[in-house]
């Protein structure tokens, strides 16, 4: 018989998470997408982790203007093609997927028409967070989560995203 404790804590106290991550992490995306966003344009970043079925589990982040340094010239979030080949080798030499994306905006949290059109990864499943305030001060509840079901169309889940996206001991 195999279990964990962790897992079913987890289970008791985020039992609708899609999405999970330690404090730990999140601290150090939140504190680097403001960073990043020099207080004055967006910024974003992949979280990479491991997929459990319809779960996933973010253990690192690769930041935009790591993949291109020009990610946020424009003053909004853009990757070029070479972009995602950089991407995909980091997650191929590290045995990870990405398991969603963040990105910041300058005051509220919401999908622009340019985040509705233009997903970072175009693929059925693909989880997009968007943070408020460029990442200042951003707690997980304060997030937008949307879900991409393909054809530009998504599922809104930011009116649970505390729950959707799990931050805490038991991840």
């Amino acid at each position: 018989m195999s279990f964990s404790i962790r897992a079913i804590i987890r289970a008791f106290v985020a039992p609708e998470h899609r999405i999970r991550c330690s404090r730990k992490l999140w601290a150090t995306v939140a504190a680097e997408l403001y960073r990043r966003s020099e207080g004055r344009h967006e910024s974003g970043c992949f979280l990479l982790g491991t997929k459990e079925g319809e779960r996933r589990h973010a253990v690192e982040a690769v930041f935009y203007d790591e993949l291109d340094p020009q990610a946020y010239s424009t003053g909004v979030c853009v990757l070029r093609g070479k972009s995602f080949a950089r991407l995909w080798n980091i997650c191929r030499e590290k045995d990870l997927d990405v398991v969603a994306d963040i990105h910041t905006h300058l005051r509220s949290a919401f999908q622009s028409e340019a985040d509705r059109t233009n997903p970072m990864i175009a693929e059925r499943g693909y989880v997009a967070m968007i943070a408020p305030n460029l990442g200042s001060g951003v707690s997980p509840a304060d997030l937008c989560v949307y879900e991409y079901l393909g054809g530009h169309r998504w599922t809104d889940h930011s009116a649970r995203a505390r729950r959707y996206f799990y931050v805490g001991s038991w991840s």
